[in-house]
């Protein structure tokens, strides 16, 4: 068994593991913690009554968190040159086409998200093998291939962030960082779970939202109470 340090320790005497705790109860106690020298990320994790296998019962979304991820998020955006001076304009870290498809088929893979345009799909489409295991191949769902290359790139800046439930039936995402206000970091969570249960599958049945763990990077678990989200 791995050794815990003081801190770890600490943070174990504070955590009650068999209480539900509501989000603001959570929120609170992640800060208190946490004990990094660096700004650790807020993690929720949520795990869903579905059965993913099924087409019909996957849950895929985006949502606008009103406080941001805290992230600063790097952003491709592979266009066409009448688009470029829009993605630049908005905040793109990365604009251009041919170039930068060539810099991935080599392995470059150094942005948060990429966004393109329906046009250029035939090319972004050869790096699906690249792109999809590490999460950025472009999807019209998530807003990420569209002719609104600007309004695009300064959503993702502004905090808008997608999701979708893994193989286990379970959503791992960000929703903020430590040195976030445990209030901020309420009104994150609560915006997501409010997009997740807006989300839930005609065929689902059952309870939903079946557990909901708050952590930081480099904290343990706290687990929710689902019927004390206040959402």
């Amino acid at each position: 068994m791995t050794k815990l340090t003081k801190n770890q320790k600490l943070a174990y005497e504070k955590l009650d593991r068999n209480k539900l705790y509501t989000l603001t109860e959570a929120s609170a106690l992640v800060k208190e913690i946490t004990k990094t020298k660096f700004d650790a990320s807020i993690d929720l994790d949520v795990r869903l009554g579905i059965d993913p296998r099924k087409s019909n019962q996957m849950v895929r979304g985006v949502v606008s968190l009103p406080h941001g991820t805290g992230k600063q998020i790097r952003v491709l955006v592979l266009c066409t040159p009448d688009k470029e001076a829009e993605a630049k304009n908005a905040g793109a870290d990365h604009v251009g086409l041919d170039e930068y498809v060539e810099k991935i088929k080599a392995g470059w893979t150094d942005v948060d998200v990429i966004i393109t345009m329906p046009s250029v799909m035939g090319k972004v489409g050869q790096l699906g093998r690249i792109l999809g295991p590490r999460g950025l191949m472009p999807n019209p769902k998530s807003g990420t291939v569209t002719m609104e290359i600007g309004k695009a790139v300064k959503e993702v800046k502004q905090g808008k962030i997608d999701f979708k439930v893994d193989k286990s039936g379970i959503i791992h995402t960000s929703i903020g960082k430590v040195s976030f206000e445990a209030q901020k970091i309420v009104e994150n969570a609560r915006e997501f779970i409010q997009m997740v249960n807006k989300l839930k599958p005609a065929a689902a049945k059952g309870t939903y939202i079946r557990s909901m763990f708050l952590s930081s990077t480099m904290s343990p678990g706290i687990k929710i109470d689902p019927k004390g989200l206040d959402v």
